[in-house]
Protein backbone atom coordinates (compact mmCIF):
# COMPACT_ATOMS: atom_id res chain seq x y z
CA UNK A 1 0.00 0.00 0.00
CA UNK A 2 1.53 3.51 -0.91
CA UNK A 3 2.45 5.57 1.91
CA UNK A 4 0.02 8.99 1.84
CA UNK A 5 1.90 11.47 3.49
CA UNK A 6 -1.17 14.00 3.39
CA UNK A 7 -3.09 11.03 5.63
CA UNK A 8 0.15 10.68 8.11
CA UNK A 9 0.11 14.82 8.67
CA UNK A 10 -3.34 14.86 9.24
CA UNK A 11 -3.69 12.06 11.31
CA UNK A 12 -1.23 13.35 13.95
CA UNK A 13 -2.87 16.64 13.67
CA UNK A 14 -5.89 15.10 14.72
CA UNK A 15 -4.29 13.53 17.45
CA UNK A 16 -3.16 16.29 18.56
CA UNK A 17 -5.95 18.64 18.68
CA UNK A 18 -7.82 16.28 19.83
CA UNK A 19 -5.89 15.83 23.24
CA UNK A 20 -5.49 19.53 23.31
CA UNK A 21 -9.38 20.09 22.81
CA UNK A 22 -9.65 17.72 25.71
CA UNK A 23 -7.01 19.56 28.10
CA UNK A 24 -7.81 23.02 27.27
CA UNK A 25 -10.84 23.73 29.17
CA UNK A 26 -8.51 22.75 32.54
CA UNK A 27 -6.96 26.32 32.80
CA UNK A 28 -10.02 28.06 31.77
CA UNK A 29 -11.70 26.58 34.37
CA UNK A 30 -8.99 27.49 36.89
CA UNK A 31 -9.52 30.70 36.26
CA UNK A 32 -7.52 31.42 33.65
CA UNK A 33 -9.55 33.14 30.96
CA UNK A 34 -9.04 32.17 27.21
CA UNK A 35 -8.38 35.61 25.57
CA UNK A 36 -4.96 35.38 27.53
CA UNK A 37 -4.90 31.59 26.51
CA UNK A 38 -4.68 33.13 22.93
CA UNK A 39 -1.78 35.21 23.98
CA UNK A 40 0.47 31.98 25.24
CA UNK A 41 -0.75 30.15 22.35
CA UNK A 42 0.68 32.84 19.81
CA UNK A 43 3.92 32.92 22.06
CA UNK A 44 3.97 28.89 22.05
CA UNK A 45 3.83 28.81 18.16
CA UNK A 46 7.29 30.68 17.98
CA UNK A 47 9.61 27.25 18.23
CA UNK A 48 7.24 25.32 15.92
CA UNK A 49 8.09 28.02 13.87
CA UNK A 50 11.79 27.78 14.35
CA UNK A 51 11.47 24.06 13.87
CA UNK A 52 9.95 24.71 10.75
CA UNK A 53 12.36 27.30 9.49
CA UNK A 54 15.67 25.42 10.00
CA UNK A 55 14.10 22.43 7.56
CA UNK A 56 14.28 24.63 5.22
CA UNK A 57 17.74 26.78 6.21
CA UNK A 58 16.03 30.09 7.03
CA UNK A 59 15.09 30.58 3.36
CA UNK A 60 11.79 32.19 4.02
CA UNK A 61 9.74 33.15 0.38
CA UNK A 62 9.53 37.27 0.94
CA UNK A 63 8.10 37.93 -2.27
CA UNK A 64 4.49 39.88 -2.31
CA UNK A 65 2.47 36.99 -2.97
CA UNK A 66 3.91 34.97 -0.49
CA UNK A 67 4.04 37.69 2.39
CA UNK A 68 0.47 38.20 1.52
CA UNK A 69 -0.90 34.73 1.33
CA UNK A 70 1.12 33.90 4.71
CA UNK A 71 -0.33 36.79 6.79
CA UNK A 72 -3.80 35.39 4.98
CA UNK A 73 -3.95 32.67 6.16
CA UNK A 74 -2.81 33.70 9.46
CA UNK A 75 -5.60 36.57 9.98
CA UNK A 76 -7.78 34.18 8.98
CA UNK A 77 -7.40 32.04 11.00
CA UNK A 78 -6.38 33.93 14.46
CA UNK A 79 -8.11 37.05 13.61
CA UNK A 80 -11.39 34.29 13.66
CA UNK A 81 -10.50 33.03 16.90
CA UNK A 82 -10.37 36.44 18.26
CA UNK A 83 -13.69 36.89 16.67
CA UNK A 84 -15.42 33.79 17.76
CA UNK A 85 -14.31 34.93 21.56
CA UNK A 86 -16.87 37.64 21.13
CA UNK A 87 -19.44 35.58 19.69
CA UNK A 88 -19.46 33.52 22.35
CA UNK A 89 -19.88 36.59 24.88
CA UNK A 90 -23.20 37.77 23.24
CA UNK A 91 -24.77 34.42 21.52
CA UNK A 92 -25.63 31.14 22.55
CA UNK A 93 -23.16 28.18 22.15
CA UNK A 94 -25.39 25.73 20.89
CA UNK A 95 -26.15 27.63 18.24
CA UNK A 96 -22.49 29.23 17.55
CA UNK A 97 -20.34 26.13 17.35
CA UNK A 98 -22.64 24.18 15.01
CA UNK A 99 -22.56 27.16 13.08
CA UNK A 100 -19.22 27.50 12.22
CA UNK A 101 -18.16 24.07 12.52
CA UNK A 102 -19.35 23.76 8.66
CA UNK A 103 -16.80 26.06 7.83
CA UNK A 104 -15.11 22.82 5.44
CA UNK A 105 -18.15 23.62 3.88
CA UNK A 106 -16.36 26.89 2.03
CA UNK A 107 -12.98 25.17 1.66
CA UNK A 108 -14.61 22.33 -0.34
CA UNK A 109 -16.86 24.39 -2.63
CA UNK A 110 -13.87 26.87 -3.37
CA UNK A 111 -11.36 24.07 -3.50
CA UNK A 112 -13.74 21.84 -6.22
CA UNK A 113 -14.26 25.67 -8.53
CA UNK A 114 -10.59 27.10 -8.28
CA UNK A 115 -8.49 24.21 -7.87
CA UNK A 116 -10.57 21.63 -9.53
CA UNK A 117 -10.29 19.16 -7.36
CA UNK A 118 -11.97 15.96 -7.09
CA UNK A 119 -13.09 13.08 -5.33
CA UNK A 120 -14.01 9.10 -6.33
CA UNK A 121 -17.10 8.57 -5.42
CA UNK A 122 -16.23 7.18 -1.83
CA UNK A 123 -14.28 10.09 -1.35
CA UNK A 124 -18.16 12.18 -1.92
CA UNK A 125 -19.28 9.79 0.48
CA UNK A 126 -17.37 10.23 3.31
CA UNK A 127 -17.15 13.88 2.76
CA UNK A 128 -20.61 14.38 3.47
CA UNK A 129 -20.90 11.77 6.59
CA UNK A 130 -17.93 14.11 7.66
CA UNK A 131 -19.81 17.21 7.25
CA UNK A 132 -22.90 15.61 8.91
CA UNK A 133 -20.73 14.26 11.58
CA UNK A 134 -19.24 17.76 12.48
CA UNK A 135 -22.62 18.73 12.74
CA UNK A 136 -23.84 16.13 15.59
CA UNK A 137 -20.01 16.47 17.53
CA UNK A 138 -20.61 20.57 17.83
CA UNK A 139 -24.31 19.36 19.67
CA UNK A 140 -24.33 21.54 22.54
CA UNK A 141 -27.57 21.11 24.75
CA UNK A 142 -29.59 24.73 24.37
CA UNK A 143 -29.74 26.17 27.46
CA UNK A 144 -31.13 29.29 29.22
CA UNK A 145 -28.48 31.55 28.49
CA UNK A 146 -30.06 35.20 27.45
CA UNK A 147 -28.26 36.32 23.57
CA UNK A 148 -27.51 39.88 23.13
CA UNK A 149 -29.38 40.83 20.34
CA UNK A 150 -28.16 39.63 16.75
CA UNK A 151 -24.74 40.53 16.50
CA UNK A 152 -23.34 36.79 17.55
CA UNK A 153 -24.72 35.73 13.99
CA UNK A 154 -22.99 38.33 11.98
CA UNK A 155 -19.63 37.60 14.14
CA UNK A 156 -20.65 33.41 13.77
CA UNK A 157 -20.77 34.12 9.92
CA UNK A 158 -17.35 35.83 10.30
CA UNK A 159 -15.68 32.72 11.78
CA UNK A 160 -17.52 30.63 9.31
CA UNK A 161 -16.20 32.02 6.40
CA UNK A 162 -12.66 33.14 7.62
CA UNK A 163 -12.04 29.43 8.91
CA UNK A 164 -13.45 28.23 5.59
CA UNK A 165 -11.21 30.53 3.50
CA UNK A 166 -8.35 29.37 5.69
CA UNK A 167 -8.37 26.08 4.56
CA UNK A 168 -8.60 26.64 1.12
CA UNK A 169 -5.78 29.62 1.04
CA UNK A 170 -3.52 27.28 2.62
CA UNK A 171 -4.11 24.69 -0.13
CA UNK A 172 -3.60 27.31 -2.44
CA UNK A 173 -0.61 28.72 -1.05
CA UNK A 174 1.40 25.27 -0.99
CA UNK A 175 1.03 25.40 -4.31
CA UNK A 176 3.71 28.64 -5.06
CA UNK A 177 5.46 28.24 -1.71
CA UNK A 178 7.18 25.92 1.23
CA UNK A 179 4.54 25.07 4.09
CA UNK A 180 7.58 26.31 6.27
CA UNK A 181 7.32 29.98 5.15
CA UNK A 182 3.17 29.62 5.31
CA UNK A 183 3.33 28.21 9.15
CA UNK A 184 6.10 31.51 9.95
CA UNK A 185 3.81 34.19 8.67
CA UNK A 186 0.72 32.28 11.14
CA UNK A 187 3.04 32.67 13.76
CA UNK A 188 3.98 35.93 13.01
CA UNK A 189 -0.02 37.46 12.24
CA UNK A 190 -0.78 35.65 15.39
CA UNK A 191 1.97 37.53 17.54
CA UNK A 192 0.63 40.54 15.70
CA UNK A 193 -3.12 40.41 16.96
CA UNK A 194 -2.14 39.42 20.83
CA UNK A 195 -2.61 43.22 21.35
CA UNK A 196 -6.29 42.77 20.32
CA UNK A 197 -6.99 40.04 22.64
CA UNK A 198 -5.78 42.20 25.42
CA UNK A 199 -7.73 44.42 25.25
CA UNK A 200 -10.59 41.73 25.41
CA UNK A 201 -9.15 40.77 28.73
CA UNK A 202 -11.34 41.48 31.56
CA UNK A 203 -8.42 42.35 33.95
CA UNK A 204 -10.80 43.38 36.64
CA UNK A 205 -11.45 40.35 37.48
CA UNK A 206 -9.44 37.49 39.41
CA UNK A 207 -6.96 35.76 37.21
CA UNK A 208 -5.17 32.49 37.99
CA UNK A 209 -1.15 33.42 37.23
CA UNK A 210 0.22 30.26 39.00
CA UNK A 211 0.85 26.94 37.25
CA UNK A 212 -2.58 26.25 36.40
CA UNK A 213 -2.88 29.00 34.52
CA UNK A 214 -0.23 29.97 32.24
CA UNK A 215 1.97 27.57 32.71
CA UNK A 216 -0.28 24.75 32.42
CA UNK A 217 -1.83 26.88 29.09
CA UNK A 218 1.15 26.90 27.72
CA UNK A 219 2.18 22.93 28.19
CA UNK A 220 -1.39 22.18 26.44
CA UNK A 221 -1.22 25.01 23.87
CA UNK A 222 2.04 23.80 22.30
CA UNK A 223 -0.12 21.12 21.35
CA UNK A 224 -2.25 23.08 19.08
CA UNK A 225 0.96 24.96 18.10
CA UNK A 226 2.43 21.62 16.79
CA UNK A 227 -1.24 20.43 15.16
CA UNK A 228 -0.90 23.67 13.14
CA UNK A 229 2.09 22.94 11.33
CA UNK A 230 1.03 19.73 10.82
CA UNK A 231 -2.23 20.51 9.01
CA UNK A 232 -0.26 22.94 6.71
CA UNK A 233 2.14 19.80 5.60
CA UNK A 234 -1.48 17.84 5.29
CA UNK A 235 -2.68 20.57 2.85
CA UNK A 236 0.78 20.43 1.13
CA UNK A 237 0.20 16.80 0.15
CA UNK A 238 -3.54 16.81 0.08
CA UNK A 239 -7.02 17.39 -1.54
CA UNK A 240 -8.33 20.64 0.67
CA UNK A 241 -11.70 18.53 0.18
CA UNK A 242 -10.53 15.77 1.84
CA UNK A 243 -8.25 17.39 4.68
CA UNK A 244 -10.24 19.73 5.95
CA UNK A 245 -13.63 17.82 6.62
CA UNK A 246 -11.45 14.88 7.90
CA UNK A 247 -9.35 17.47 10.21
CA UNK A 248 -12.67 18.48 11.60
CA UNK A 249 -14.38 15.86 12.58
CA UNK A 250 -11.71 13.37 13.83
CA UNK A 251 -10.29 15.71 15.82
CA UNK A 252 -13.73 16.19 18.40
CA UNK A 253 -13.88 12.34 18.65
CA UNK A 254 -10.74 12.03 19.91
CA UNK A 255 -11.61 14.79 22.30
CA UNK A 256 -15.12 13.09 23.21
CA UNK A 257 -13.17 9.88 24.02
CA UNK A 258 -9.94 11.54 26.20
CA UNK A 259 -12.67 13.51 28.17
CA UNK A 260 -15.18 10.02 29.03
CA UNK A 261 -11.82 8.94 30.30
CA UNK A 262 -10.60 12.29 32.37
CA UNK A 263 -13.54 13.47 33.52
CA UNK A 264 -16.42 10.77 33.06
CA UNK A 265 -18.00 12.59 30.70
CA UNK A 266 -20.69 10.56 29.00
CA UNK A 267 -21.36 12.18 25.72
CA UNK A 268 -24.80 13.00 24.27
CA UNK A 269 -26.32 10.35 22.10
CA UNK A 270 -26.51 13.09 19.50
CA UNK A 271 -22.92 13.26 19.79
CA UNK A 272 -22.26 9.43 19.81
CA UNK A 273 -23.69 9.11 16.33
CA UNK A 274 -21.16 11.65 15.18
CA UNK A 275 -18.66 9.33 16.57
CA UNK A 276 -19.70 6.44 14.37
CA UNK A 277 -20.84 9.00 11.65
CA UNK A 278 -16.46 10.29 11.54
CA UNK A 279 -14.99 6.80 11.97
CA UNK A 280 -17.14 5.80 8.93
CA UNK A 281 -16.21 8.89 7.04
CA UNK A 282 -12.26 8.77 7.41
CA UNK A 283 -11.92 5.20 6.17
CA UNK A 284 -14.01 6.73 3.12
CA UNK A 285 -11.53 9.12 2.66
CA UNK A 286 -8.59 7.30 3.63
CA UNK A 287 -8.83 4.99 0.89
CA UNK A 288 -10.18 6.99 -1.61
CA UNK A 289 -8.68 7.31 -4.77
CA UNK A 290 -6.51 10.45 -4.99
CA UNK A 291 -5.30 10.76 -8.84
CA UNK A 292 -4.15 14.71 -7.97
CA UNK A 293 -1.61 12.98 -5.44
CA UNK A 294 0.84 12.32 -7.93
CA UNK A 295 0.84 15.73 -9.51
CA UNK A 296 1.16 17.19 -6.02
CA UNK A 297 4.19 15.14 -5.38
CA UNK A 298 5.80 16.38 -8.52
CA UNK A 299 4.65 20.01 -7.61
CA UNK A 300 6.19 19.97 -3.98
CA UNK A 301 9.44 18.89 -5.00
CA UNK A 302 9.50 21.71 -7.32
CA UNK A 303 8.95 24.08 -4.72
CA UNK A 304 11.38 22.64 -2.43
CA UNK A 305 14.04 22.45 -4.86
Amino acid sequence: MKVRPWLIYAIVTTVFWGIWGALIELPQKSGFPATLGYVVWALTMIPPALVALKIINWKIELDKKSIFLGCLIGLTGAGGQLVLFQALRTGPAYLVFPFISLSPVITIILSYIFLKERASRKGWIGIVLALIAIIFLSYQPPNDANSSGYLWIILALIVFIAWGLQAYIMRFANQTMKAESIFFYMMATGLVLIPFALLMTDFSQEINWGFKGPYLTAIIQILNSIGALTIVYAFRYGKAIIVSPMTNAVAPVITIVLSLIIYQVIPHPVIMGGMILALVSIFLMAIEDSPDETHTEILTSKINE
